[in-house]
């Protein structure tokens, strides 16, 4: 699980390698062109690997839940005492999102859609049903995912008087979707319906009108699910089967996922958004989620390859200080380069990959901090 989390963590921390800037230097690289797309998030329908960076995260927080449990109960926590501090723990992420969302901002910036929020807005209901029996574990995501379809599905599409400059996106719009799947397009949804509402509750410089990405604090609901699907894959792991038989189990449980996401939005049922973290991109997500873990489990736990996956385990390990740092520190440790190095310290090779040299020596000094951290035994837990 350190190798997968600090595998996703590297991801999110990676973006300062900027590779959409060099695929826009060399436009003819159809590598580059590549990676800058799996280090973007897609317009609306769709996958590219950065967008698993979140389900993946929220999954693993899920998988870690029984072992965490276990490990407080058998040391004498009652539950009385657990709860609580799951709801500190809670808040905690909620306002730590909220704390640096707003660290460039005038005042607060009270949004609700970013990972640690979104984590903290369902890990106590996440908590909650790790004393629930399995199946009710299983209906609870099933009843999620149904409920919060057939929400956005009863919510009314845009009629002829609709005015898009509130949802900041044209009506012809090239990612917006048709038919019945048009209940999931773009800040025209019941999601963004409530964010209108509720953010305009909290002090703001402006009124909001809406998320220029199309995010919504309402995902929480469905991402509540993906952290059930890791519920699930945590309690295989303590069933006690045979490891081989866990990998077996992950794999196929992943790609019956991945082809029931597909299936769900080719009928157009329900699309694959991430933005909006619709329940087939919940499904579908989840899918690549059970793979990722069979890989990293196979390889790692029973094949015995372990010392690659170093490099990973420091980050993962150490996953909401590689958060922090990742958000806070990349523009310090770039100034500092120039004022140390050279000005021109990430044109050595060039323009076109100034922004990669300058995202390499950043992740370099921001892995070098978390490796200190390691080798000191300091683990920042919430």
């Amino acid at each position: 699980m350190d190798a997968y989390r600090g595998f996703v963590m590297l991801l999110m921390m990676a973006e300062v390698l900027s590779f959409s800037r060099v695929s826009e230097a060399l436009p003819d690289s159809g590598f580059w062109r590549f990676l800058s797309f799996h280090q973007s998030h897609v317009e609306w329908v769709g996958c590219s690997l950065h967008d698993l960076i979140q389900p993946s995260f929220s999954f693993l927080v899920g998988v870690a839940l029984p072992f965490s449990i276990a490990s407080r109960v058998s040391k004498g926590a009652s539950f009385s005492s657990l709860l609580l501090h799951t709801i500190k723990r809670s808040l905690i992420l909620i306002f730590l999102g909220i704390f640096l969302r707003s660290m460039h901002a005038e005042q607060t910036y009270f949004t609700f859609e970013d990972t640690l929020t979104q984590i903290g807005l369902g890990y106590t209901f996440l908590f909650l049903l790790g004393f629930a029996s399995k199946r009710m574990q299983l209906f609870s995501l099933i009843g999620i995912l149904f409920f919060y379809w057939l929400a956005f599905a009863l919510y009314p599409l845009p009629g002829a008087g609709f005015d898009y400059t509130l949802a900041g996106v044209t009506q012809d719009w090239e990612h917006n979707l048709s038919g019945f799947a048009a209940h999931w397009n773009k800040n025209t949804n019941l999601a963004w319906a409530f964010d209108r509402w509720f953010l305009n509750l909290f002090p703001r410089e402006s009124v909001f009108a809406n998320n220029g990405g199309g995010y919504s604090t309402l995902s929480f609901i469905p991402t509540l699910g993906t952290m059930i699907l890791g519920l699930i894959a945590g309690n295989i792991i303590r069933s006690g089967i045979p490891p081989k038989r866990i990998i077996i189990q992950y794999f196929t449980i992943g790609v019956a996922l991945l082809i029931l996401g597909v299936l769900l939005h080719i009928s157009g049922i329900c699309p694959i958004v991430k933005r909006i973290w619709t329940p087939a991109w919940t499904i579908f997500s989840g899918g690549w989620c059970f793979i990722l873990l069979a890989g990293f489990y196979g390889i790692i736990d029973i094949l015995g390859y372990k010392k690659w996956a170093f490099f990973l385990v420091v980050i993962g390990m150490n996953s909401i200080a590689a958060y922090i740092i990742a958000e806070t520190i990349p523009s310090f440790i770039d100034s500092s380069f120039k004022i140390h190095v050279g000005q021109e310290y990430n044109q050595v090779f060039g323009l076109a990959y100034a922004s990669l040299i300058r995202g390499a020596a950043i992740l370099v000094m921001e892995w070098l901090i978390l490796y200190w951290l390691f080798k000191n035994k300091v683990f920042i837990k919430i």
